[in-house]
C-alpha cells in the first residue's frame, strides 16, 4: 500500500472535509472508514446550515460566521472537482416570532447583525407572507435570516468522495482498526466511538452520543428558505423533498425511529401548513457526536505525536465543516493553527 501524507480515520462530514482540505493542498490522502461513507450521523437528512443569533458574540459564533461565508465557494469547488452536486443553496431561513417581546428582541438582533455580520447578511423582521410556503406565526411577524443555507447531507458526502477520488485520494470502506494502515499524520474523525476512546485514554469525560431523529416528506420547494423554530428545522432540498427534524435524546431504548419522531413530524406540519398533506418518504435516526463542552474538539491528540482529533460536530458539523477542515489541514500540514483555542483538547 502506497504511503500517504495524511490518513483520515472516519468517513463522515468532518473526516471527508478534512481529507479534501488536505488533498487540495497537494497532500497524498487516505481515508479509512470502518463501515461505509456516511454510515453514521453525517448520513442523515436535515442539512440545515443555520447561524447562531447575532448576540452575546464569542469565538465560536465568529468562527461559524466565517465558515458559513466560506461555504458557497468551498462547496462549488468540491462540485467542480468531482462533478457531483452537493445540493448546497444559500436560501435563507424564516423564524416565527411568538409575541411582542420576541418581535422587540428580533429588532435588537437585526441591529447587532449589521455590525457582527459585517453587512454580508441580514437578520430582518418581516410580516408573514406564507401562502405557498412559510410558518404560522402567532405575532404575524417572522425573522428572515439571509445567512442560513442548506445542503443535502448524503449528496454532500458523495460530492466530497468524488472530489477526493478525482484528486487521487484513496477511500477504503469496511476496514478495521488496524493501525498498520495508517501513514503520515493521522486525523481521527470517528464520531461517538472516537469520543468514547478519547474519554478512556485521557481519563475524563470528552462527550458521547446524542440520538437524533428526522424525516423526509415529499414536497417540491427546492428554492424556498428553511424554517426554524425552537428544536425544529424544516429544510427544503433539491429532488422534491423537505426534511423535518430533529430530536436530541441522551437516553433511548432503540437507535431506530420511534414515536418521538412522529411528534416532530406533527410539529412540522402544524408550523408549516404546506406540509399538511405531504407524505413521509423516509424516517431516519442516528447517533450524533456531542463533545462534553458543547463545541467541537479539534487539534493535536495530547500525548500522541502525529495524531489529531476532529470530532464533536453535534448539529453544527456541516455548518462548520469548510472552516474547520481548512484549519485542520493547515495544522496537520505545518502551516500553523488557525483554529479557535476553545476547540483544543487540554493535555
Amino acid at each position: 500500500m502506497a504511503r500517504a501524507d495524511v490518513t483520515v480515520r472516519g468517513g463522515g462530514i468532518l473526516g471527508l472535509a478534512c481529507a479534501w482540505a488536505c488533498a487540495r493542498r497537494g497532500a497524498r490522502v487516505r481515508v479509512i472508514e470502518t463501515r461505509r461513507i456516511g454510515a453514521g450521523a453525517s448520513g442523515g437528512v436535515v442539512g440545515a446550515l443555520a447561524p447562531h443569533a447575532p448576540e452575546r458574540w464569542n469565538r465560536l459564533k465568529a468562527f461559524q460566521l466565517e465558515s458559513l461565508l466560506l461555504a458557497e465557494p468551498w462547496w462549488a469547488e468540491v462540485a467542480h472537482r468531482g462533478g457531483t452536486d452537493p445540493l448546497y443553496l444559500r436560501a435563507g431561513r424564516l423564524m416565527p416570532l411568538a409575541d411582542e417581546a420576541a418581535v422587540a428582541q428580533a429588532h435588537e438582533r437585526s441591529v447587532a447583525a449589521r455590525d457582527l455580520w459585517r453587512g454580508l447578511a441580514e437578520w430582518r423582521v418581516e410580516r408573514v407572507d406564507g401562502a405557498a410556503w412559510g410558518p404560522l406565526s402567532p405575532s404575524g411577524w417572522v425573522v428572515r435570516d439571509t445567512l442560513a443555507a442548506r445542503i443535502h447531507p448524503r449528496a454532500a458526502l458523495s460530492a466530497l468522495a468524488a472530489a477526493l477520488r478525482e484528486s487521487g485520494a484513496s477511500l477504503i470502506e469496511g476496514a478495521g482498526a488496524d493501525d498498520r494502515m495508517d501513514s503520515g499524520a493521522v486525523i481521527h474523525a470517528t464520531g461517538p466511538a472516537g469520543l468514547d476512546t478519547l474519554s478512556r485514554v485521557l481519563g475524563r469525560d470528552m462527550g458521547g452520543a446524542v440520538k437524533g431523529q428526522a424525516a423526509l416528506l415529499c414536497l417540491d420547494r427546492a428554492d424556498a428558505p428553511q424554517i426554524g423554530a425552537p428544536g425544529l428545522f424544516v429544510v427544503p432540498h433539491g429532488g422534491g423533498c423537505v426534511a423535518v427534524g430533529s430530536t436530541s435524546e441522551t437516553t433511548w431504548e432503540s437507535e431506530s425511529p420511534d414515536a418521538l419522531l412522529e411528534a416532530v413530524i406533527a410539529r412540522g406540519r402544524a408550523l408549516v401548513p404546506a406540509l399538511a398533506d405531504a407524505p413521509v418518504i423516509e424516517r431516519w435516526a442516528g447517533l450524533r457526536p456531542r463533545a462534553s463542552g458543547g463545541r467541537p474538539v479539534c487539534g493535536p491528540w495530547p500525548g500522541r505525536p502525529g495524531h489529531f482529533i476532529a470530532n464533536g460536530g453535534f448539529r453544527i458539523g456541516f455548518a462548520l465543516a469548510p472552516a474547520l477542515a481548512e484549519g485542520m489541514a493547515a495544522l496537520v500540514l505545518g502551516e500553523g493553527n488557525p483554529l479557535p483555542a476553545e476547540f483544543a483538547i487540554p493535555a
